[in-house]
């Protein structure tokens, strides 16, 4: 808490924060270090050694509250509400479109299913989707997603999963058939799409 209140600090200030010493404070530290909630920085600070601060990470950050995606269900609700489903398809439609753009460039100078794939997950990883590609036989690999950043959204509108498959199926190339086979949205622990066609 102290972090994200004062921005960073070191483990003396910590620890004098929370009524303990900055020796243990500093342990502390080091174990959400390791989990990847907070790093360390060295400053200098004048004449002497430099300083080393502590500061939280994207991870550490996201331990605290963040309402995002219940905003984004109200307006998803609203816009429904307001301009009604067509409306809502429209969005959903113009956001398939643009991830085919993104994923098709990214994928341009990739030949084989497995460089697709293999690139497809990268490209969701970096949206946060947590992906991974496995083989799964002849001419078949697995797209494992182990989380959805769009949850909240998926849950209330299908729409978004639907398209989802879509532009997998444009992106990855005519000779190429996706199937999904677990579901978050539907009680699986992740998505995945068992993905065939011809390799070479």
């Amino acid at each position: 808490m102290a972090l994200k209140m004062q921005g960073a600090q070191t483990s003396s200030q910590i620890g004098a924060k929370l009524g303990i010493t900055g020796e243990a404070a500093r342990q502390q530290l080091v174990k959400l270090s390791e989990e990847g909630q907070v790093r360390d920085e060295r400053r200098a600070s004048g004449r002497g050694r430099p300083s080393t601060y502590w500061h939280l990470t994207e991870k550490g950050q996201s331990r605290f509250p963040d309402s995002h995606a219940a905003l984004t269900v109200e307006l998803l609700g609203s816009i429904r509400e307001i301009l009604g489903q067509q409306a809502l398809d429209q969005l959903i439609d113009a956001r398939e479109g643009s991830s085919q753009s993104r994923y098709a460039a990214a994928m341009a100078s990739c030949t084989t299913l497995r460089e697709r794939v293999e690139k497809l997950a990268e490209l969701r990883s970096a949206e946060g989707y947590m992906a991974t590609a496995e083989e799964a036989g002849d001419d078949t690999m697995l797209l494992i997603e182990n989380h959805c950043p769009i949850c909240a959204a998926a849950t209330f509108c299908q729409g978004f999963c639907r398209t989802e498959k879509k532009v997998f199926e444009t992106a990855l190339g005519s000779d190429t058939a996706v199937e999904r086979i677990e579901h978050i949205v539907e009680g699986g622990r992740r998505c995945t799409y068992r993905i065939t066609g011809n390799a070479s």
